[in-house]
């Protein structure tokens, strides 16, 4: 089995991840036997990760397929560096840095789509029957006037809930930068959204 054939193989997005959460002496051994050449520990890795690798690259990219892409990258760029992980560091940090540079390389190689197209490519399961059409076109497209950075830090810290650190790191910024591009984010999402308060 080759790495493509492994990760084509166990990534379907957006399902959620086939393995449970692993210990990381689990996940260590993983990674060491990924090392070695074992295609089914680094496909055991992919189930995983491969939720909140997603979710690090929708964060980033603007449509789900956008994603899905990045993601693939990401595992591909992560398997043929594999060998240059310390496996006494975390390896969560390590991949999800690399989904990050490979979803911000998608992003530079396209432009931003239109809002309309990223809500007709929404996949159904996200979608929430509750929420207002309306809510959800004024959100997407004020997502849209962000900078890439905003609007990766809002929905890496607000929806996905990674720390502040952890988004720097991902993104390649100090912390301190991190929670900055927040409050700006935030201030920026106000103003862009500052009518549908009254309409809520």
């Amino acid at each position: 089995m080759t790495v493509a054939t492994a990760v084509h193989s166990t990534f379907t997005m957006p399902s959620p991840s086939d393995g449970t959460p692993r210990r990381s002496s689990d996940e260590r051994a993983l990674v060491v036997s990924a090392q070695q050449g074992s295609s089914e520990a680094f496909a055991a890795l992919v189930r995983v990760h491969q939720r909140r690798a997603y979710a690090v690259c929708r964060a980033i990219v603007l449509t789900h397929e956008d994603a899905e892409d990045a993601v693939q990258e990401g595992f591909l760029h992560a398997f043929r560096a594999l060998d240059r992980f310390l496996p006494d560091q975390p390896f969560g940090a390590w991949l999800y840095r690399i989904m990050a540079n490979a979803s911000l390389d998608l992003v530079r190689r396209r432009k931003v789509r239109d809002a309309d197209e990223l809500s007709e490519s929404a996949p159904a399961p996200f979608r929430d029957p509750g929420e207002a059409d309306e809510l959800r076109r004024r959100l997407t497209h004020a997502l849209t006037r962000l900078t890439d950075r905003q609007r990766s830090v809002i929905v890496l810290h607000d929806v996905e809930g990674f720390t502040h650190g952890e988004i720097g790191s991902m993104l390649g910024i100090p912390e301190g930068t991190a929670r900055s591009d927040l409050h700006h984010a935030r201030a920026a999402l106000r103003r862009l959204l500052k009518d549908v308060r009254s309409d809520i």
